[in-house]
């Protein structure tokens, strides 16, 4: 895929908690695309575990030693944010055919809204496709065993805010 220039892919996402499917497919794609850009997204319908600035942080945590992801938050319209960042590709993981209906309609939305935007989908490591946040976070939120299901410093962050241990529970570190 080389077209002479730097080809930079937005992977958008709340990332409440950021887990180790995430963490494999954004290195995947780093492969494959010069910059990935953990997109973390401030507006969502869910009610997220961690504030905007606390997944930022993590994200970044977890990437620090990898000069091609970038990690930034963001709000509103994606393609306006694609498009504020000078790229055309949007990344999104699929896990199973469960998500590709909802996937298909995020990407064809994304289409009509700006034609020059493409999405992108790269389908997650086999032993990552049970995992998503949601049943990661009801798991720890019960006291379940998530190790090997989030970076190590997702789960402490996770364990503390749920009073199970870990990092202190205002997510700074001490």
């Amino acid at each position: 895929m080389d077209t002479g220039k730097p080809c930079t892919a937005i992977y958008p996402g709340t990332f409440d908690p950021l887990t180790n499917g995430h963490v494999s497919l954004v290195r995947r794609a780093a492969m494959v695309f010069g910059t990935v850009v953990v997109a973390v997204a401030g507006d969502s319908h869910k009610t997220p575990l961690f504030s905007l600035e606390e997944r930022i942080a993590i994200a970044e945590e977890v990437f620090a030693n990898d000069q091609r992801v970038l990690v930034e938050g963001f709000n509103g319209l994606l393609v306006n944010y694609v498009k504020s960042r000078q790229a055309n590709v949007i990344l999104r993981g699929m896990r199973a055919v469960s998500d590709f209906e909802f996937e298909f309609q995020m990407a064809l939305m994304n289409r009509k809204l700006d034609r020059t935007i493409e999405t992108v989908f790269i389908m997650t490591d086999y032993k990552w496709l049970y995992i998503s946040s949601t049943i990661v976070k009801e798991v720890a939120k019960h006291g379940g065993d998530i190790r090997g299901m989030v970076p190590d410093r997702v789960r402490e962050r996770m364990l503390a805010r749920y009073g199970l241990g870990g990092a202190p529970q205002n997510g700074k570190e001490g």
